[in-house]
């Protein structure tokens, strides 16, 4: 059974963070909370816990995970950015946005797009997985908490823990994170594309809708 951690949404505990690092880095899938919805985390390039995520939401191979960053600096390492790119980037982080860019040799292939060699990467305006980042030292990769046949993502952290507590080994208790998910932008391009309309306010992006 895995262990609910109930944390302050805007002082998390550190200790209790520090719970959550451990379980990441000894392979565990941890559930967490952001400032769009609830998500899936586990280690970078840890195919078993991406392997467990993808069951638990089934989904197929080509499904993209997110790398979930603390900073832009973190970013870049991660994905090829120009300077148009950095300042639409700069605008919009920390945010409810998921941007899509070209990866760099530092993430896996297989969480790349097969065709596109794209990833997505966000950087979320929550206290509670910036210091999990922080403490981490790396970006988490992430998939939205939506389970097969809801229709939206779940948002009660007791809730999560009772329909999850077998397969996840931690739940991080943040408070309401609300049920609309990131807007997507693609920005792999010469401008920036909005595939899907999310939380992230549209206006601010200057950007054309798919």
């Amino acid at each position: 059974m895995s262990r609910l951690l109930e944390l302050h949404p805007k002082n998390p505990q550190l200790r209790l963070i520090r719970q959550a690092v451990d379980a990441v880095r000894q392979g565990g899938v941890i559930v967490y909370p952001t400032d769009s919805c609830y998500a899936l985390g586990c280690a970078l390039g840890d195919k078993g816990a991406m392997e467990r995520i993808a069951r638990l939401r089934q989904i197929d191979k080509d499904h993209n995970f997110t790398l979930v960053c603390r900073d832009l600096s973190e970013l870049a390492r991660h994905a090829r950015v120009d300077n148009w790119q950095y300042r639409l980037l700069k605008s919009c982080t920390p945010g409810p946005y998921t941007f899509i860019l070209e990866a760099t040799r530092e993430v896996p292939r297989r969480l790349q797009n097969p065709k596109r060699r794209t990833i997505g990467i966000r950087v979320p305006d929550h206290a509670v997985p910036l210091l999990l980042l922080e403490e981490l030292g790396e970006p988490l990769m992430s998939s939205t908490l939506t389970l097969p046949g809801d229709e939206y993502p779940m948002t009660d952290a007791a809730e999560i823990h009772e329909r999850l507590g077998h397969q996840v080994e931690l739940v991080l208790d943040g408070g309401n994170c609300g049920l609309e998910p990131t807007t997507v932008v693609d920005l792999a391009g010469s401008a920036p594309v909005v595939i899907r309309v999310g939380r992230g306010d549209v206006a601010a992006l200057g950007a054309v809708t798919s």
